[in-house]
């Protein structure tokens, strides 16, 4: 598999705080990428740095062969990169109208065809389709947030910690929504997360400590790493 994304010795921050140190990964075609890392890692950080939102300081991103590290976020997410925030809706917006914000860049029959491939998918948003987003519960919510995001029918998605604010028992169905999407939709995904219950989805891992990238491997070396695994899991030899 060639790599989709690859992120060199990237350094970023907000003002004068410098929280991603030097940190390197990569997304091959096709593969499920999660990132796991405490609050505070530098998780969300590194996402926005990838989508955009903020500026590298150094290092570099290069995304489907073309280097974008100094690229503004709508030419990203044209470009085929699809960003989902931990909110991931916009409240104040119909599911209907998220969605085809999500689409932004594709044309209205494009929009159209790909809603209802999103409402195959979840059959809840078909529903509530002309509901305020306020106003579903907070899987669905995580549901249209992972819609919105697929509108633009990105090459890559990246996701910053869907599991928040879910029950145990939603997070399952949350794995089990991107696993299918993941094998339907030939996605490449790479998935900030604090929740292990996503290395069961992962083709690859990393973590990322204080800003810095300190593991990256299958699920089988990270739970082999006694270090990690006490860290993660609370077990040890």
């Amino acid at each position: 598999m060639g790599d989709l994304l690859t992120i060199s010795a990237l350094e970023s921050g907000y003002g004068l705080i410098q929280v991603l140190w030097g940190s390197s990964l990569s997304v091959s075609l096709n593969q499920s990428v999660v990132l796991l890392g405490v609050n505070g890692a530098g998780k969300t950080t590194l996402l926005k740095t990838i989508a955009g939102l903020l500026t590298a300081w150094n290092g570099k991103i290069v995304f489907d062969g073309i280097d974008i590290t100094r690229a503004k976020p709508n030419k990203r997410i044209a470009g085929g990169i699809g960003y989902m925030s931990e909110l991931g809706i916009f409240p104040n917006l119909t599911v209907e109208e998220n969605l085809k914000l999500g689409g932004y860049f594709r044309t209205e029959k494009q929009n159209r065809k790909r809603a209802e491939d999103m409402y195959e998918y979840f059959p809840d948003l078909k529903e509530y389709r002309k509901k305020m987003g306020a106003s579903l519960s907070g899987g669905q919510r995580k549901m249209l947030g992972v819609a919105k995001t697929l509108m633009s029918n990105p090459k890559l998605v990246i996701m910053d910690e869907p599991s928040s604010g879910l029950s145990p028992k939603f997070v399952k169905k949350v794995v089990e929504v991107l696993k299918f999407l993941h094998e339907r939709e030939k996605l490449s995904m790479l998935i900030a997360e604090q929740n292990v219950s996503f290395i069961d989805f992962a083709q690859k891992i990393y973590i990322l400590d204080k800003g810095q990238v300190t593991f990256g491997g299958d699920v089988e070396e990270l739970k082999g790493n006694d270090t990690i695994r006490k860290t993660y899991f609370g077990i040890s030899h």
